[in-house]
Parts: structure tokens; C-alpha cells; sequence
């Protein structure tokens, strides 16, 4: 018999989280966050997605479109392999979280469902670093980015975005809402990261879950995956990967 003790799993929490919540929700997180099984890593036909979203005040009325979107876009992987999720997320006073990787999105969504928007400051930042981090670790297929405003240096992300570019991560930015600011840094971000910008349209929902599915597509079978799929979101998809301009 094999005495070999079974290694401990890894803490849910992020080292990109510094700041502990008394709030009820986010230990309800955390708590349920250890409960889900971890994926293992190296497995064919697996990509690791990281989902990061903005959770300060001004996204409170269309958190709940994010999270039906979110269930779409796992949805779409199909037979281009298995998709292992992290959902992270910022908001208050220098709040930032992170589960582990999961296959389980069902129960990412009812994580998701739990949480709460607070008014604070964006931490982009911190959520490009920690994609740095884990893709370090092990490959990160791609990064999900959902959020409204910018209120940092953006030279601090254009550095990180270029750092994820050079590393193979392409970041897909969605932003709602039309503000100046983020929209100029957020098209710098993707385009950095050789990844992508679109704009979050709650009136557009359902080409928004179009576009979320080749993400997730792209994260686990690339390039190739989108291509044989061939659906319009796809080749969209794949002009912006390619190259080309958004419109």
C-alpha cells in the first residue's frame, strides 16, 4: 500500500487578494470556492480561462447579464475540449479575489450570483498581474475582462498587457458603457495582449454570448478550433486575433 501522503490542494485565495471582507457573501465565497474540486493541469484538449470582472457600484445593473452570459460562453466549448475557469473579481476598498480553476460552472455561477457591487477604485492592476502569476505557473489560454472605467496609470497596464502578449495571453476586453478613458486604454490592453475589444451592449446580449463562446472556443483548441467551427462570431474572432481592426 502507497503511505504517500496526498498533497495538500492550494488556497482558493489569490495572492492578489490583501485585504480580508467581513462580509457575509464574500466568506460565503470563499467557502464554497475550496468546496469545488480543482482541475488538474496538462490534460489535451484542456485551456485554463481566466473571467475577471469589475464588481465596484457602477456595474450593479448588469451584473446579472454578466453572469447569464458567463454560463454561455461554457456552454459553447463543445467538442473543442474541456475549459477550466478561475473568476476573479475586484471591488471596495482594495478587495480582489480568485478562485481556483474549475470545470464546475455551475458553480462558478452561483459564486457569481452571490457577490455584491461596492463602490471603490478599479484594480485593473492587480488582475493583469495576477494572469502573470498564473500563467507563469501554468499556461493561461486567455483573459476575460469585463468592466466599465479606468482609474489608473495606464502606462503600469500597457507594460503588464505587453508582458501578457509576449507570454501568450491574450487579453478579451468587453467594456460597458462609453467612457473615454477606459475605452482608450482598454483597446491599448487588447491590443497589447494581442487580444481583443468590444464593446458590453445590454441591448446586444446575444451577440455578446456569441462572442464570449469564441473566447472560450480559442481557450481551449486555438486558432484551429475557431476556424473549423466557422461561425460568424468566429471569424470575428479570428480577424481580431489576426490582426484586424476593430470597427
Amino acid at each position: 500500500m502507497n503511505d504517500k501522503k496526498t498533497p495538500a490542494p492550494r488556497r482558493v485565495e489569490s495572492d492578489i487578494a490583501k485585504t480580508r471582507s467581513s462580509s457575509g457573501a464574500i466568506d460565503a465565497f470563499v467557502r464554497h470556492a475550496r468546496a469545488v474540486a480543482p482541475v488538474r493541469g496538462g490534460e489535451a484538449g484542456s485551456g485554463r480561462l481566466i473571467l475577471a470582472l469589475d464588481a465596484t457600484m457602477s456595474r450593479q445593473p448588469t451584473w446579472d447579464l454578466a453572469c447569464k452570459l458567463q454560463a454561455e460562453m461554457f456552454d459553447a466549448v463543445g467538442k473543442a475540449g474541456s475549459l477550466n475557469v478561475q473568476l476573479v473579481y475586484f471591488r471596495g476598498f482594495g478587495e480582489s479575489r480568485a478562485s481556483r480553476f474549475v470545470r464546475d460552472t455551475d458553480a462558478l455561477k452561483t459564486l457569481m450570483t452571490k457577490i455584491d457591487c461596492r463602490g471603490g477604485h478599479t484594480q485593473i492592476g492587480k488582475v493583469l498581474s495576477h494572469a502573470l502569476k498564473e500563467t507563469g505557473r501554468e499556461k493561461v489560454n486567455a483573459l476575460v475582462y469585463i468592466g466599465d472605467a479606468m482609474e489608473e496609470n495606464v502606462d503600469d497596464l500597457a507594460e503588464k498587457a505587453g508582458r501578457l502578449g509576449l507570454g501568450g495571453v491574450p487579453v478579451f476586453v468587453f467594456q460597458e458603457g462609453h467612457d473615454p478613458t477606459a475605452e482608450r486604454a482598454f483597446r491599448e490592453i487588447a491590443r497589447l495582449s494581442k487580444g481583443a475589444w468590444f464593446r458590453f451592449d445590454a441591448r446586444a446580449a446575444a451577440e455578446l454570448g456569441k462572442l464570449l463562446s469564441a473566447v472560450a472556443v480559442y481557450a481551449t483548441g486555438g486558432l484551429k478550433a475557431l476556424s473549423d467551427r466557422n461561425r460568424p462570431e468566429d471569424r470575428r474572432m479570428l480577424e481580431h486575433l489576426r490582426g484586424g481592426r476593430e470597427r
